[in-house]
């Protein structure tokens, strides 16, 4: 490949993102930054930079070490992309996923008078 790509292509290559047009949103909303500074999708990235990209509830950093267009397994993302994300960063995901058990199920709909209840005993409000 040249030696320049554009953000949304490379993230939507080395599998960030499932669709170049949400790694287009991405960028539109403010949600990957080079530097300090948002980019705009068709910003070109070089080998080296650093990405965060902010994919809720973390921001991962991305060190750019090679460059590509063209979408691959995952098996051969190593060779392209090198996760620097900060470990407190990590550590809040991981946090995230042990909280989980407050969320209720999707579909189950408002609280019953007695599921309020039992959470009202349960937090000792």
């Amino acid at each position: 490949m040249g030696d320049s790509v554009r953000v949304d292509k490379w993230l939507w290559a080395v599998r960030v993102y499932k669709t170049r047009s949400q790694a287009t949103e991405a960028c539109k909303k403010g949600h990957v930054v080079v530097g300090d500074l948002p980019v705009k999708a068709s910003r070109a990235i070089h080998i080296g930079e650093v990405l965060k990209v902010r994919k809720a509830p973390i921001t991962k950093s991305l060190k750019v070490l090679a460059l590509t267009g063209k979408r691959m397994g995952a098996k051969l993302i190593a060779d392209f992309v090198e996760d620097v994300t900060p470990a407190e960063e990590l550590d809040l995901l991981e946090m995230q996923k042990h909280m989980r058990w407050s969320i209720r199920d999707k579909g189950t709909g408002r609280p019953t008078k007695k599921d309020r209840r039992e959470l009202d005993d349960f937090f000792d409000l």
